[in-house]
């Protein structure tokens, strides 16, 4: 049940997260960058004002808002995947904890190491208590062969870690849909500039070097806000990837230790 609700408020929070970035970018692209104050003549119909990096790319075009939106995106949801791995750790540092558990167990303290997971929390601590009352339930069991008992504390183990999953990797698809959606919508608005550019110079008649190299170098800040968001977003999401993989390393790495004692106590 706790899972379940965890899940649902992920999803709510990953569509609102969405739509919010959404507005305010638009809010941002329109009110602030699309100012007069960053335009010569105080109009955002004109060329910006030397130097002026917000009305440069303002002059980007409508593209930009959506890929600044993206970049918001990534930016909510890395902090949000960030305090959520943290909390998963618990209070206080894996190999600790788990050094804890394995003395515990040598002293043959299961109680004291159920307390431990207790004092720990987080996604380590929850799968560590669930394989603790397990080992605790096959010491006192009959009928069980030594064999069923320890499969019975590996699948504890499997499954409580196979639950604890989703919660540690929900909204990393986000991140890596944007990775290249990211590049894809820039190289878009790029292209829709390049059309605009070349557009404008048809009809002019008389060639402009000025005008032309103006259009294109606006074209190409869909390219850079692209670009810089995909980059963002794939180190992000590596970044997390590799703390989820951490996780479950220590995770395994207690359940073999207790799978291992079980079998050593119970010859």
């Amino acid at each position: 049940m706790e899972n379940k609700k965890e899940a649902k408020a992920g999803s709510i929070f990953a569509g609102l997260t969405i739509v919010v970035c959404l507005i305010v970018a638009h809010l941002i692209y329109h009110l602030i960058m699309g100012s007069g104050a960053n335009f010569e003549g105080g109009d955002n119909n004109n060329h910006p004002l030397p130097g002026n990096y917000l009305g440069i790319v303002y002059k980007g075009g409508p593209i930009v808002p959506i890929l600044m939106s993206f970049l918001l995106i990534v930016i909510t949801v890395s902090i949000e995947r960030f305090l959520t791995l943290s909390k998963a750790n618990g209070t206080s540092s894996i190999e600790k904890f788990v050094l804890k558990i394995k003395n515990s167990l040598s002293a043959n303290n299961v109680d004291g190491a159920i307390a431990d997971c207790d004092k720990q929390k987080g996604s380590v601590g929850s799968v560590v208590k669930a394989t603790m009352i397990t080992y605790k339930e096959m010491a006192n069991a009959n009928g069980l062969d030594k064999d069923q008992k320890i499969a019975n504390i590996q699948k504890t183990v499997e499954e409580n870690t196979a639950l604890e999953l989703p919660m540690l990797e929900k909204n990393l698809t986000i991140l890596s849909t944007l990775a290249s959606v990211a590049t894809l919508v820039a190289l878009l608005g790029t292209v829709l500039g390049m059309i605009k550019a070349f557009a404008a110079m048809s009809s002019a008649g008389a060639p402009d070097a000025t005008a032309l190299a103006t259009g294109i170098s606006e074209a190409l800040i869909n390219t850079a806000i692209g670009i810089g968001t995909s980059a963002i977003s794939i180190i992000a999401y590596n970044f997390f990837t590799s703390k989820i993989d951490g996780l479950t390393y220590s995770i395994d790495e207690a359940g073999m230790s207790i799978a291992q004692t079980f079998a050593a106590n119970n010859k």
